[in-house]
């Protein structure tokens, strides 16, 4: 069938739009395998494409390209070539067996090269003229030899040292990013940076698909390492500066952005290991998952509570890490049995974890990327932070507060529950934290020393704990052998009594007791013996007129016998007399009328 010329135009004009509605092409992405980036980057690195990794000295560039590789030749089965400028195959391969990488043993797998490239910046000089052609050609075989899908390249700023002809410059670090995208490659090329810009040519971070800059800064002693995302073409990344670690296992970082409100509300009960503190708080304790402050000053037992939370943890046989910024383990260990909870058997039966540091040990998102590692590697159902405050001394109170809200977000979402002490200073305002994290809290215990009659006394309050009915009350406790115990509220005339105060007007008020108690016996023994007397005299009565009843039967038993006996003797003499009937009748008449 032949088509008219205004079928054709129409389906000519139609064309464009069906090819208008398929699906635009969505940029694949390699995963790092590094933890936290390809949270941040949104799956990984732009796959066949270049990516810059710029930084100062010793920021981790060259560890995080060596992490990319060896993740994908062992976990996303994708071989690698790393083609360094600066240090030696062997140098590489001693530097990072200490991170537990085994390079040489991936190299003879067949999984990854390491190409040593000598470049002699005085040859560069020499010749005037230079190209990477040579250097695309060793490239390529090598990637070529594995069937590499990624390559780093260390460092950018060897190929060109020696190079002022910056038109030459600028067309073969075009030509190298080329080279790299039409081989299909994922590649990392890391750069040194400069003083006012990224890098230091200033231009190879416009010819990257994705950018990401390292820092490594010192501030009051204290150094702190982070990583930002610069750009990253055809897709969305995170913007913040994210903190990462560099320990033993390699590079992690911290994602921050990606923490929000959605953590779920368990309505379990968990005890606080202080019975009666359980009955202060609705009778069940915390919420599991809730967050717990405890305040006070100097020696108040803020630790002894953090010890008793822990011991009960360990005692469901649930896991617990205890972040110590004040004192060793051993020490927190000897000072706990003073008050008689054990918690060296809880670490020997693999329950507990301390994990102690100095706060000024590295920066404060230091301190929270480790925190996070711990708590994941461990995955404890309670942790405790003891104290927050320290970490003041490393940072500023925004910092302070900042990092905080990221952590107890993060423990939420886990359901763990977090239990921080805080230390206040005496003349302050008690009801106000050195870090201003309270808002933070679910509960907020606060102790406070009571002093009086030339002592101090420890007492207990809860200012707040969300979603429960709790005590009003403020309780005394003392530090005992068998640890925290809660005193019941006594009260004087002046309000709370406590310690001494409280022992003596216990003392007046047991006697005032005992004296009225006495009265109240005295009293009862008297009205005893007067129901006695009167039941004596109502028996003495009721005798008495028994015995008058007794005499008046008989008296009234002896006038019947008498009549009787009148009768039959008035019979007799009747009948004796022979008198007539009507007299005998009469008299008989009469007998009956008496009776």
């Amino acid at each position: 069938m032949i088509n008219t010329e205004e079928e054709k135009s129409m389906e000519k004009a139609a064309a464009p739009e069906k090819e208008a509605t398929q699906a635009p092409e969505v940029i694949q992405k390699a995963p790092s395998g590094i933890k936290g980036l390809d949270e941040i980057t949104g799956g990984g690195l732009p796959m066949g494409r270049p990516t810059l990794v710029c930084g100062g000295t010793g920021c981790g560039k060259t560890l995080l390209a060596m992490e990319f590789l060896v993740h994908g030749a062992t976990e996303f089965s994708e071989p690698g070539v790393f083609m360094s400028f600066e240090e030696k195959s062997d140098e590489l391969a001693k530097n990072f067996a200490s991170l537990g990488f085994d390079l040489d043993d991936l190299a003879r797998q067949g999984k990854l090269v390491l190409d040593y490239v000598h470049i002699e910046k005085s040859e560069i000089e020499e010749t005037g003229d230079y190209d990477l052609e040579g250097l695309f050609i060793r490239m390529g075989y090598a990637i070529d030899s594995i069937g590499a899908k990624r390559v780093v390249l260390d460092t950018i700023e060897a190929l060109f040292s020696g190079l002022d002809n910056e038109s030459i410059l600028r067309a073969e670090l075009r030509r190298l990013f080329r080279f790299l995208k039409d081989k299909g490659v994922t590649a990392i090329v890391t750069g040194e940076q400069g003083e006012k810009t990224l890098t230091r040519y200033g231009l190879e971070e416009y010819v990257a698909d994705c950018v990401i800059f390292l820092d490594h800064t010192v501030t009051q002693q204290i150094a702190t390492r982070r990583m930002r995302i610069i750009k990253y073409r055809g897709s969305s990344h995170g913007t913040n500066q994210y903190p990462f670690l560099i320990d033993e296992r390699g590079l992690s970082v911290m994602p921050i952005s990606s923490l929000g409100l959605a953590h779920p509300a368990s309505t379990e009960r968990i005890s606080s290991g202080v019975e009666r503190l359980d009955t202060m708080l609705g009778g069940k304790g915390y919420y599991r998952g809730s967050s717990v402050l405890i305040t006070g000053t100097a020696g108040t037992g803020k630790s002894s509570f953090s010890a008793h939370f822990v011991d009960a943890a360990c005692r469901r046989g649930e896991r617990a890490v205890y972040f110590g910024f004040e004192e060793s383990q051993n020490q927190i260990i000897r000072n706990m049995r003073s008050i008689g909870i054990d918690l060296e058997q809880w670490i020997d039966k693999g329950l507990l974890t301390f994990h102690n540091t100095r706060p000024t040990l590295y920066g404060l998102e230091m301190h929270l990327v480790t925190m996070h590692k711990v708590i994941d590697e461990i995955n404890p159902s309670v942790v405790v932070v003891d104290p927050i405050s320290s970490l003041v001394s490393g940072a500023s109170d925004a910092e302070v507060k900042s990092m905080l809200s990221r952590l107890i977000d993060y423990l939420k979402t886990k359901e763990i529950t977090a239990f921080c002490t805080d230390l206040t200073t005496a003349g302050g305002s008690l009801e106000k934290t050195e870090v201003g994290v309270s808002s933070l809290m679910d509960t907020w215990l606060l102790l406070q020393t009571m002093e009086e009659t030339g002592e101090r006394n420890r007492g207990l309050y809860i200012l707040k704990s969300r979603g429960m009915s709790h005590s009003n009350q403020v309780r005394e406790y003392l530090l005992t052998d068998q640890g925290i115990r809660l005193r019941d509220v006594y009260l004087g005339a002046a309000g709370v009594l406590t310690g001494s105060a409280r022992t003596a007007q216990e003392a007046r008020d047991l006697a005032q007791s005992l004296e009225q108690q006495q009265e109240i016996e005295r009293r009862q023994r008297d009205l005893a013996r007067k129901k006695a007397l009167l039941e004596a005299q109502v028996a003495a009565l009721y005798a008495e007129y028994e015995v008058e009843k007794e005499d008046l039967e008989i008296s009234l038993a002896r006038e019947r016998q008498r009549e009787v006996t009148m009768a039959e003797a008035s019979a007799v003499m009747a009948a004796s007399r022979r008198a007539d009937c009507d007299a005998a009748t009469a008299a008989k008449s009469g007998q009956r009328g008496a009776q």
